[in-house]
């Protein structure tokens, strides 16, 4: 039993550092290969530390183990039981790995009583003599806060605490009676009229062209706490909907997207860690508290006399308490170094000294943050990949596997007995290897982000009542075919392009962005070309491999996406000999510059 729960404690250890390193790394990449161990780890990390749990009760129960005293054996279990509430209290990086997880606070909640209660009671059961009882308080305070604050972060990011606290106190609205009153009564005085109180007293960096890391930081904090109810579905002003579209359009597309990335991950942040409970006074507060419990902790027991503990526990012990304070110097680094430092900073500064101070802290939080520092810096600051994922319809026909695979499949498996079927047609193998040879990322481009923010900016200029907003958020490629020289012989496709789903139509444009992508060569007629393709293939992408972006149309979506795989799998095979075959799966855009296509 003690080599159990020596394995199981030091792996709850691994784990949490694991997760707190390489949790953000989903932020930037999306691959299996990182998600599934991830989430592995994230699962695995609490059955871990309660099965260590389990293992410390049972010793205490039975009064000790075979190869220790029983009463120094028992000391020593009683303080490893606090470091598995520090475990269960989750990296800060990860609470939640999903939206759903954030909807479970309650049974974290419960789970939460429970553990408390069992450690209360492996303390309970060795008071008599424990030398280890000031560590072992000190431990139970810092893993209680840190399991404490883990719950209350699920909490506060579940769907309905989340709606509660952005709504805003009632309002019954401005006193126009009041209001005109006094704007009479000035200009009768001839007194330059006031800001009217119901208008915003933001004032945005209008002025400047180019926006730099700092402004940049502080406009996407202000515009994140400004639209962060779009979560939960609540609206906006219009007022404040002028605002943001008057920023916008006094921006480069370069400027405007730096801004949207760090908002991004402001929102990130908000719903899948616990930075949104740590920076904040209250934050700043149990942070010092728990951390200041594991070195007073570790201090204890480094001048405490170890006779009569076995020189294996003293050292795992130690591993604990060094892991567990290195861990949080770590965390302490990356809530230091955070975006939301710089604009928590940004925002509080209010006179000379702290401004000047504040100053110098940030200017070296974005030197170290540049992309001047070094590449591991670079790394473990970056906020997104700065990449764009494909799929390609064609492109995966083509790349498709052959039917006689598939036969030797599904002849194997009905030669195997039932209760092995069964669990392996649960195994998506045919979904798993068309990721492996059917997607793949484009960098990121400024001419991309140019061609997207261009457009935006031409649709919000019409956009000036809902009426006009409702119009261009339906047109899918109305106003494209509508604004082309040969407008008048794209009339007749209108109706292939309004009539029909939204799924539908992206499919519709997706093959049509295809086949010009392939026949029109000539990159210097057409800016756009390279962009419009990368494009395309990233709806695509977000149709069939993200369908929770595109909710409204995931079952359907998928449907017709099966059904326009299987006739794009007879049109070739009908039209495409063998030979061709062979060399599409080459080149797999050959075939639309040839006359079978």
């Amino acid at each position: 039993m003690k080599l159990n729960l020596r394995v199981a404690i030091l792996a709850s250890l691994a784990l949490q550092a694991f997760l707190i390193f390489f949790a953000p790394v989903r932020k930037r990449r999306s691959n299996w290969w990182i998600t599934t161990p991830l989430w592995s780890a994230y699962l695995v990390s609490d059955s871990v530390a309660l099965y260590a749990f389990g293992l410390i009760s049972k010793a205490q129960i039975n009064g000790g183990t075979s190869d220790s005293p029983v009463d120094a054996s028992g000391h020593l279990l009683a303080f490893w039981a606090p470091f598995l509430l520090l475990h269960l209290g989750g990296p800060f990086t990860i609470t939640a790995f999903s939206l759903e997880d954030n909807e479970l606070w309650g049974r974290h909640l419960l789970n939460l009583s429970i553990h408390l209660v069992s450690a209360c009671y492996v303390f309970y059961q060795s008071l008599s003599g424990n030398k280890l009882i000031v560590p072992s308080i000190l431990m139970f305070i810092g893993g209680s806060i840190k399991y404490i604050a883990r719950t209350r972060a699920l909490y506060l990011a579940s769907f309905r605490m989340l709606r509660d606290s952005l709504l805003p106190s009632p309002d019954p609205g401005p006193n126009y009676a009041k209001i005109m009153e006094g704007c009479i009564a000035q200009e009768e005085a001839n007194i330059q009229p006031l800001i009217a109180p119901w208008q915003s007293h933001h004032v945005g960096a209008e002025g400047e062209k180019f926006l730099d890391d700092r402004t940049v930081i502080k406009e996407a904090f202000f515009y994140f706490k400004k639209f962060k109810g779009l979560l939960v579905d609540l609206i906006f002003s219009f007022h404040d909907r002028d605002h943001s579209m008057q920023f916008f359009n006094s921006r480069t597309a370069k400027d405007a997207f730096r801004v949207i990335e760090v908002e991004l991950n402001f929102f990130y942040d908000l719903l899948y860690t616990k930075s949104a409970i740590v920076h904040c006074p209250s934050g700043y507060i149990y942070r010092a508290i728990s951390v200041g419990c594991i070195v007073a902790a570790f201090a204890s027991f480094h001048v405490l006399n170890k006779h009569g503990f076995h020189e294996y526990d003293v050292q795992i012990t130690y591993t604990l308490l060094l892991g567990a304070i290195g861990l949080e110097f770590a965390i302490l680094g990356m809530v230091i170094c955070s975006d939301w430092t710089i604009a928590k900073i940004g925002t509080s500064e209010k006179h000379g000294r702290s401004l000047f101070i504040g100053s110098i802290f940030i200017k070296f939080l974005l030197k170290f943050k540049s992309e001047s520092s070094p590449f591991a810096l670079r790394i473990l600051s970056a906020r997104w990949s700065k990449s764009v994922s494909q799929y390609n319809l064609i492109d995966s026909r083509l790349r498709r596997w052959p039917k006689w695979i598939d036969k030797l499949i599904d002849a194997r498996l009905r030669k195997w007995p039932r209760w092995i079927e069964e669990p392996l047609s649960l195994i998506p193998l045919r979904e798993l290897f068309d990721d492996l040879k059917s997607g793949w990322v484009e960098p990121y481009n400024d001419k991309l982000g140019e061609l997207i923010f261009d457009e935006l900016k031409q649709k919000a200029s019409i956009a000036n009542d809902l009426q006009s907003i409702k119009e261009m958020c339906a047109a899918r490629g109305k106003w494209a075919l509508e604004h082309t020289k040969t407008g008048e012989d794209c009339e007749m496709l209108l109706p292939f392009i309004c009539d029909v789903d939204y799924d539908d139509s992206l499919l519709l444009w997706h093959i049509a962005t295809e086949l010009c992508y392939n026949t029109d060569t000539d990159e210097s007629t057409n800016d756009h070309r390279e962009t419009s393709k990368i494009l395309s293939d990233y709806m695509l992408y977000l149709m069939i491999k993200q369908p929770g972006m595109m909710s409204a149309l995931a079952g359907i979506g998928q449907i017709r996406f099966q059904d326009t795989c299987a006739e794009t799998d007879r049109f070739f095979d009908d039209k495409l000999s063998d030979n061709d075959h062979i060399c599409l799966r080459k080149s797999p855009f050959c075939s639309y510059r040839s006359e079978a296509c």
